[in-house]
């Protein structure tokens, strides 16, 4: 086996996530397809890169040194092809790399960008990996992404990554069948739904863990039931099958209800990170109004998001109104 740029970015990924899991959900791959191109790459460099243990996946003598020399190989080479990418724009027109996490603020963002910007190739990258789009934004692959952090763990900004805050404190409401038994409550008790099954990402940075800190809390044990698939969630979530933390501008799907949870065990920061390629065009503060316009409409246009933030005074209520 010959060793390509490839191969090194997948060291590098595994490195960075501390897991052969959560780098697999990076790089798109199985964990299993992930484990045995690991193993390859230690057959053909002859030796063990990783070991694994109750600290994550951590890197031997061995791994360090490798990484030290692919690290820069992997940097140099996205350089390049960020710079012949760069080169290709300057001819045709200007251009903003926009990531996102899912939200349903996403396409008001674009619209304004789109109306504000109408020269502009602005395209859009949407990961559930907030890791994965700050390392885009540090390897200069996007100019900026609408991120979140979950509250008690905060997030690891790489070197030359700005982060201005959006919402300081967003909760994280629950979706529920519209047949469960705390359905008709305007505020459901996180104790109350202790015998459902959670459902979560396990892709998502820090939800798992989000979770089990907010049940261990309250003195119980979340079950938690792993899907990727949002088609698939929905389905188990309408059948009374589990209930899902969610976004407070989410939209109930058929057969479902969005309610807030008591307390607000669950919440979440929202920040814009950026590069320095976008603050050098001077568009940092116009991309980051556009963003909380798109949010701000959506907010005020969510009863229930609204009544939330009526009752905790927000002052993003004031805002969007």
């Amino acid at each position: 086996m010959d060793l390509e740029v490839r191969h090194l970015r997948v060291l590098c990924t595994i490195a960075d996530a501390g897991s052969v899991r959560k780098a697999a959900a990076q790089l798109g791959m199985t964990q299993p397809s992930l484990t045995t191109q690991l193993r390859r790459i230690e057959n053909a460099i002859g030796g063990l890169l990783f070991t694994r243990g109750q600290a994550g996946c951590q890197p031997t003598p061995l791994g360090r040194s490798v990484l030290s020399r692919a690290r820069s190989i992997v940097a140099d080479m996205s350089t390049l092809v960020t710079e012949a990418k760069e080169a290709a724009v300057s001819t045709g027109g200007a251009r903003l790399r926009v990531g996102s996490i899912g939200s349903r603020a996403v396409p008001g963002w674009l619209r304004r960008l789109h109306a504000r910007l109408p020269e502009t190739d602005t395209t859009i990258h949407v990961d559930v990996s907030v890791s994965m789009l700050l390392h885009m934004v540090a390897m200069n692959q996007l100019d900026v992404a609408f991120v979140y952090e979950v509250e008690g763990f905060p997030l690891r900004l790489p070197p030359g990554v700005r982060q201005r805050v959006l919402v300081e404190r967003e909760p994280q409401f629950i979706a529920m069948s519209a047949t469960h038994v705390a359905a008709e409550r305007p505020l459901v008790r996180l104790c109350d739904l202790a015998g459902d099954k959670w459902m979560v990402d396990p892709t998502a940075d820090d939800e798992c863990a989000a979770v089990r800190r907010a049940f261990t809390a309250v003195g119980r044990t979340p079950r938690l039931v792993h899907v990727r698939d949002n088609t698939t969630a929905a389905e188990l979530v309408a059948s009374a099958e589990a209930v899902c933390p969610c976004q407070p501008t989410s939209r109930p799907r058929a057969g479902t209800v969005i309610r807030p949870l008591e307390d607000d065990p669950l919440t979440v920061r929202l920040s814009v990170v950026s590069g320095p390629r976008i603050a050098e065009a001077g568009e940092t503060d116009a991309v980051y109004a556009d963003l909380q316009d798109a949010y701000l409409e959506l907010a005020w246009a969510n009863p229930a998001y609204r009544e939330w933030l009526m009752r905790n005074d927000s002052g993003l209520l004031l805002a969007g109104g």
